[in-house]
């Protein structure tokens, strides 16, 4: 969203070591505000992930958080919550308490100024483990949720998602649920909208969903309608998937002009 030119802050936590540095100076030289700065004293190191990518453009990763497991409700600057007009909080992090209530912070001070907060669900073995804690999160404390068709099944032990996607329109005002080369489908207030996409061979289809999510919120903050704000996320999804690696190489809002919808 910094690269699309939103003012975006990051909190998150890295050590003060080689990849914490580079993680930080990729943030600050995306334009993003990197609160949180790398931190000394500490024998854990910054999180890293080995991702193997198959011929078929499937991802698996190997994936050490590290010391970002280690984010807690100290690491949240309440000024920062409450000046946002959105936060966006990511599920990988749900695993520890202190997570679960730095989540519940940064959430609160933002709907307190008179923001939005939600969440990616990130990863359905996660779910699995906190099924009644996402609950909550969900229903106290958020305005969305985006999740893929796994996770969007798993909070409802389900293989239904349609009839997964109505039951968590029911507690979350906004709720996204991306289908892979079937499209992406939306409730917000009861409203429900289906955009279909392109079929792309994926080369690499590591940060499909962090692009789509990135897409779809510049739309939303942005005051696109429900269908535009899919459509730009499918188009920074679909950019992504074309090449090697997480960050978009074309110009995005570029990409955005060219399909009319900027």
């Amino acid at each position: 969203m910094g690269a699309l030119g939103l003012k975006t802050g990051f909190v998150g936590k890295v050590r003060n070591d080689a990849l914490g540095q580079f993680y930080a100076k990729s943030m600050n030289d995306t334009g993003i505000e990197f609160l949180n700065p790398p931190m000394d004293g500490s024998d854990v190191p910054t999180s890293r992930s080995m991702i193997f990518v198959t011929p078929d453009g499937e991802r698996s990763m190997n994936t050490y958080l590290g010391i970002s497991a280690e984010l807690g409700s100290e690491d949240v600057q309440d000024e920062f919550g409450s000046a946002a007009k959105n936060v966006f909080l990511e599920g990988y992090l749900f695993d520890k308490d202190k997570g679960k209530e730095a989540f519940k912070r940064l959430s609160r001070s933002c709907r307190a100024g008179g923001g939005q907060a939600g969440i990616a669900i990130s990863d359905p073995f996660c779910v699995e483990r906190h099924r009644d804690d996402f609950f909550d999160l969900i229903t106290n404390e958020l305005d969305y949720v985006i999740g893929n068709e796994a996770e969007v099944q798993s909070l409802y032990q389900t293989e239904d998602t349609d009839a997964a996607l109505a039951q968590l329109s029911e507690i979350c005002p906004l709720v996204v649920c991306t289908r892979s080369g079937d499209g992406v489908s939306a409730i917000q207030n009861g409203h429900r909208v289906d955009v279909s996409v392109e079929t792309i061979v994926p080369v690499d289809a590591t940060g499909a969903g962090d692009q789509f999510a990135a897409g779809f919120l510049y739309g939303i903050l942005t005051d696109r309608d429900l269908e535009t704000a899919c459509r730009m996320g499918c188009i920074s999804a679909g950019e992504v998937i074309r090449h090697v690696g997480p960050r978009p190489e074309a110009n995005v809002f570029d990409m955005f002009k060219a399909e009319g919808l900027v």
